[in-house]
């Protein structure tokens, strides 16, 4: 059982690495015509880890620098080979296209997961790959994948998951003819769609509308990648609870959709300035807001404490695909909510939370979610009594230095 007093934090810490920036990064320049140096990757979080080591299966290597790694592409994907996502959605859902697009039928990988992995949807990914020749054995993780994936046009819908969108705009260049994704549904998301592009861009690769087949990665020699915003919110919310908070390392230009809670904190009434790669943040009379969550599912779990600490009523509308997130995040927020003292309505797609100033702590269910162990944690600072868990190493999924950080900000 992991105990967090209640204190409120303040001071200074450097945003991690962003966990969306490196798969993008990472997956590319295994797709490279040469070796590509990734900066500003250390620490590694087991999401970041499984993509690496899933494309070292597939026959990418990489070595340890300084200040990151430097990637060395993939040249022929082993006759077989095992991929582990361990429990990784990116990996998982970016990996299976591009794997699809790499074994030309010589090749057989079969693709494991863990955790929650196999629970998440894949029906509309695989069965988009499988019309266009791609054999794959099985529905959900493990997979087995074969065959040979042609150029067409590749339909399927935008508002389950935009990872789908991100995995085929990688494998569409690779092969022989053009190809064209069409959505059936409006996309959600589309932050990280823009990333993606902005990551193919880098390497020389264009896909948008039609997309050229027969394309090269042709590396930068070097990638940096950003200060990471979905967990620097953790912090800058603690911020907004007190503070004040300064991160450093976080480019307000970035194309991570989550850059958003800047925004959002000043909608809650909280004070907020940035200068250069900083952004600081510090109390204030904090209001209820309503939330459209279709392109910053991530933030839900640590603005729910936010809500809960605002004046009157914080709606979070537009969040049903939290549902298929590492817990049934609608559910297990308002769980974790009610445990410690707040008051929490859920419906099928949003959370309506009552603000109550402060709430009293106690024992909570973090549902092995690492986006919870934040919330949980981020409770302490407006709790009366300690919040306590079990569970906590779930943070390492995507911030393994966590605890080191919390500790720079105790009072």
């Amino acid at each position: 059982m992991t105990k967090f007093e209640p204190k409120p934090l303040s001071g200074q810490v450097a945003a991690i690495p962003a966990k969306a920036e490196a798969h993008r990064a990472m997956i590319a320049a295994a797709l490279a015509d040469s070796p590509t140096h990734v900066r500003n990757l250390s620490n590694l979080s087991n999401d970041i880890r499984a993509t690496l080591e899933a494309l070292c299966a597939l026959g990418a290597s990489f070595e340890t620098l300084d200040d990151g790694i430097l990637l060395r592409p993939i040249s022929d994907v082993p006759q077989t080979a095992t991929v582990d996502c361990g429990e990784s959605g990116s990996t998982l859902r970016f990996l299976v296209p591009v794997i699809s697009a790499l074994v030309h039928g010589k090749s057989t990988v079969r693709v494991t997961g863990g955790g929650r992995l196999p629970e998440r949807p894949m029906e509309d990914l695989l069965r988009v790959l499988r019309a266009h020749g791609a054999v794959i054995d099985g529905d959900r993780v493990p997979l087995s994948i074969t065959g040979e994936l042609t150029a067409g046009i590749y339909e399927l819908p935008g508002n389950v998951s935009s990872q789908y969108v991100t995995g085929l705009m990688y494998a569409l260049p690779l092969l022989r003819g053009d190809s064209e994704i069409r959505l059936t549904t409006p996309l959600e998301s589309t932050g990280y769609v823009d990333m993606t592009k902005r990551t193919l861009s880098m390497f020389g690769v264009h896909s948008e509308g039609v997309v050229k087949g027969g394309q090269v990665f042709r590396s930068p020699g070097g990638i940096m990648v950003g200060g990471d915003w979905s967990n620097a919110a953790m912090w800058l919310a603690a911020g907004a609870l007190g503070g004040p908070v300064t991160m450093t390392g976080l480019d307000l230009e970035s194309a991570q959709g989550d850059r958003a809670i800047v925004e959002i904190l000043q909608r809650f009434g909280a004070a907020v300035t940035a200068r250069g790669d900083a952004v600081t943040v510090c109390g204030g009379r904090l209001k209820g807001i309503e939330l459209d969550m279709r392109d910053i599912p991530d933030l839900l779990p640590v603005l729910s404490i936010v809500a809960a600490a605002a004046e009157g009523e914080t709606r979070f509308v537009n969040a049903g695909r939290l549902r298929l997130k590492e817990s049934d995040r609608l559910a297990t927020v308002a769980a974790l909510l009610k445990a410690l003292g707040g008051s929490v309505e859920e419906g099928p797609d949003w959370l309506a939370v009552k603000g109550v100033g402060r709430l009293m702590g106690g024992s909570c269910d973090v549902a092995n979610d690492h986006r919870l162990v934040m919330a949980a944690v981020l409770a302490s600072c407006i709790s009366e009594t300690t919040v306590q868990f079990d569970g906590f190493q779930a943070v390492n999924k995507s911030y393994p230095t966590f605890m080191e950080d919390y500790r720079k900000l105790e009072n």
